[in-house]
């Protein structure tokens, strides 16, 4: 076993100990509130902050509404991947787990992944692309009443209700109503 791989395995025992970025940006929240979502967002992606620990959890550079859990070792990232859970819905979604080659096989993937599960008790974890137990009635059922780039990143109760929601603003905009006259109902629970 190389120095490295050691070094590695040693990391991976770590995992449980992690460095914190929010990214939150509240005066970017609060004028999205004031013009209901009209001024606010983002033109390019989140600047991603590294933080000198051996695990950091920080927001995704490639998703927004994200976050990203890495380990660094000698400074360099060896392993990452992007995350997103729903409390409410009780989901975990994971996406990208990705480990440097010469760091594979040393437990970075399985410690990183625990240590989320450990973090978020109680929630269904999965990748994306529709990977739920029996969903493909599903998604080719929401999906013929919705666009074909219709999105599978969402639960899926949200999903069906931004469905509905898409198949009222063609309605409104069929029948000379705004778009914006449309109101997101709330998810019931």
């Amino acid at each position: 076993m190389t120095g490295d791989h050691e070094a590695a395995r040693r990391l991976a025992a770590q995992a449980r100990v992690v460095g914190r970025v929010s990214g939150r940006e509240p005066w970017r929240d609060a004028v999205r509130w004031v013009s209901r979502g009209r001024f606010g967002h983002r033109a390019s992606w989140p600047r991603v902050h590294r933080v000198d620990t051996p695990w950091q959890d920080t927001v995704s550079g490639e998703r927004s509404g994200w976050r990203q859990r890495a380990a660094n070792l000698h400074g360099q990232q060896v392993f990452a991947v992007d995350y997103q859970v729903c409390r409410r819905c009780r989901l975990g979604w994971v996406e990208q787990p990705y480990t440097l080659e010469p760091h594979q096989r040393c437990g970075l993937a399985s410690a990183g992944l625990a240590a989320l599960r450990a973090e978020y008790p109680g929630l269904s974890w999965h990748t994306l692309g529709g990977h739920f137990r029996s969903s493909q009635p599903f998604w080719a059922a929401i999906g013929a009443r919705t666009s074909p780039a219709a999105d599978q990143t969402m639960p899926a109760e949200v999903f069906a209700v931004l469905g509905a929601c898409l198949a009222l603003v063609r309605l409104s905009e069929q029948s000379g109503i705004t778009a914006a006259a449309v109101a997101l109902p709330r998810l019931a629970r």
